[in-house]
């Protein structure tokens, strides 16, 4: 597949001898874990920065035998194939080892970030039914108050200590076996679950099978000039509970046997993250464009710190002419830009290292996927015509479904094609130039927010009766979320409130979720179904 990419020159000859080998039997697990603890058990697989300089390294071999052993645990604790253990952890080595567990026990493993709130992880907790949840002491004390209304949670494993009710992992992992043999699971058996957000109502949890990985391989070796390079290292400030960290960035730099960096800022900071690759020396990143354009805002930053980057892959949101042009300049080659989206990632992008680029565009096809601009009918429609963004089913990159949602996984299709709601036109070179949504989604500092949660949680504050939630353009973030509130009789529009309703909603949902800017109107329109006119209030933001 995709490990083969060295020996092409041309992008599209590459795509026309591309061909999936998947096999009967896939597991993630064994692919970026156990596959090299055999092959080279020493290699070097997570190196863990720490602000004090002490900084760990973690080898291939440590990660099978440990994952091996919280296999065992998680076994004995009562956990089958199918159910579902969340990982709400930063970037440590014990995320890294529950995934992969996870993955080669036949569980479905469900990244949750930290900066949710107590609603967000609730809903999330419940709708995916989750059976234990992997996080820190602080973790446990959020999810505490929250488990009288998560019936399925039977247990709480906590890495740093004993949190309330919770079990402490350095006991469980040391008193479990190492030697595990794992599932055999198959392409579409499912392993990983990842909340999407949507136009209307809440996020939705979509189901990806075990070959979710290997779908990723093509578009991430080619944004990233073919992961696996002698002295290769990945680092990326994009969170691993979001498919962004995940599945761009450390997953395929695993597969590859390159090690991965593990340290994300509080609030990324883009002076200190040049200056992290630069310490440990860097060669590949997954930037989001919102990244790329705070660093932007830096200057020249070529005489700041020695960089020893040799790719960027950019994903999440339209980078730009300008932020493009900058990059280029400042890092000494051109970003590669690529697509997608949680449903159905990587399956456009730029690949400069093979000829394929050009100014203004995200990329072309990816090998191995078969992307269209479609018409509202699901027809294909010539170049040069704008439509919908689509990708043809069946693709191991593809997600299962919406877990116990068949209606919304239907709706999601046209006949085979899935759609993104995503406008764009494909030029007669295979190019696709990105125009826009067509649905509500807010795409801000990389992330895909659905305005649904957010206006529920600003309704539940008892001074509104009415919101409304939309993305407002940022020259930075993309977009921010702006919302619009009707007060409830007997209310004032003060500054004091305005600044209790966006607290309100920062602390429920999550910091890149809050509206940062919130205007009180009289009234806002709704169709005579009952859907908020939001296109009134995006078009005037």
């Amino acid at each position: 597949m995709a490990d083969n990419l060295q020996k092409w020159t041309a992008f599209d000859d590459y795509r026309k001898a591309f061909r999936w080998s998947l096999g009967e039997r896939l597991n993630m697990g064994v692919d970026v874990a156990d596959a090299w603890a055999v092959r080279d058990p020493d290699r070097v697989a997570i190196i863990t920065h720490a602000d004090d300089g002490r900084h760990g390294l973690t080898s291939f071999r440590e990660l099978a035998l440990t994952s091996n052993r919280l296999c065992n645990t998680l076994a004995a604790l009562g956990l089958g194939v199918g159910d579902r253990v969340a990982i709400l952890l930063p970037q440590t080595v014990e995320a890294v080892t529950t995934h992969v567990a996870a993955y080669k026990g036949g569980l479905v493993a469900l990244p949750l970030s930290i900066l949710f709130g107590a609603d967000a992880l609730e809903y999330r907790l419940r709708r995916a039914e989750v059976k234990a949840v992997v996080t820190t002491v602080a973790g446990a004390e959020r999810i505490e108050p929250l488990r009288s209304g998560l019936p399925a949670l039977a247990r709480v494993i906590t890495t740093d200590g004993v949190g309330p009710s919770s079990l402490g992992w350095t006991a469980l992992i040391e008193a479990a076996s190492d030697a595990f043999t794992p599932v055999g699971s198959g392409p579409l058996d499912p392993a990983l679950m990842i909340f999407t957000s949507g136009t209307t109502g809440n996020p939705k949890p979509a189901l990806h099978g075990q070959s979710v990985l290997a779908g990723h391989l093509p578009g991430i070796n080619l944004a990233q000039d073919m992961l696996g390079r002698p002295g290769d290292l990945m680092w990326t400030p994009a969170d691993w509970a979001w498919a962004g960290g995940l599945l761009n960035a450390l997953l395929p730099a695993l597969h590859a046997g390159v090690p991965v960096l593990a340290h994300r800022f509080d609030k990324f900071d883009p002076d200190l993250a040049l200056k992290l690759m630069a310490t440990h020396r860097v060669t590949n990143s997954f930037l989001p464009p919102t990244a790329l354009k705070l660093m932007r805002q830096l200057g020249d930053i070529r005489g700041r710190h020695p960089l020893a980057l040799r790719a960027i892959g950019s994903a999440g949101e339209a980078l730009g002419r300008e932020a493009y042009d900058w990059a280029a300049e400042a890092f000494g080659f051109p970003v590669n830009e690529f697509y997608g989206q949680t449903e159905c990632n990587a399956v456009i992008g730029s690949a400069h290292a093979l000829g394929c680029g050009r100014a203004g565009a995200t990329g072309k096809a990816i090998p191995g996927h078969v992307v269209a601009i479609i018409d509202e009918a699901g027809k294909e429609v010539p170049p040069g015509t704008a439509g919908e963004i689509a990708v043809a089913r069946p693709d191991p990159v593809m997600f299962l479904g919406y877990a116990g949602d068949p209606e919304a996984t239907a709706a999601k299709f046209k006949g085979d094609w899935m759609t993104t709601g995503d406008t764009a036109m494909m030029d007669e070179d295979g190019y696709f130039h990105f125009i826009g949504r067509d649905d509500d989604v807010i795409t801000s500092s990389g992330y895909r927010i659905g305005p649904g949660e957010i206006e529920d949680c600003l309704m539940s504050h008892p001074a509104v009766r009415l919101a409304v939630a939309v993305g407002k353009p940022d020259p930075i973030r993309t977009e921010i979320v702006k919302g619009f509130v009707v007060l409830n009789e007997g209310q004032v529009p003060s500054d004091v409130l305005r600044q209790e309703i966006q607290l309100h909603v920062r602390s429920r949902l999550s910091a890149h979720e809050y509206p940062r800017e919130l205007d009180f109107v009289d009234h806002i329109p709704i169709t005579t179904s009952g859907k908020l006119i939001r296109r009134h209030f995006r078009d005037n933001s």
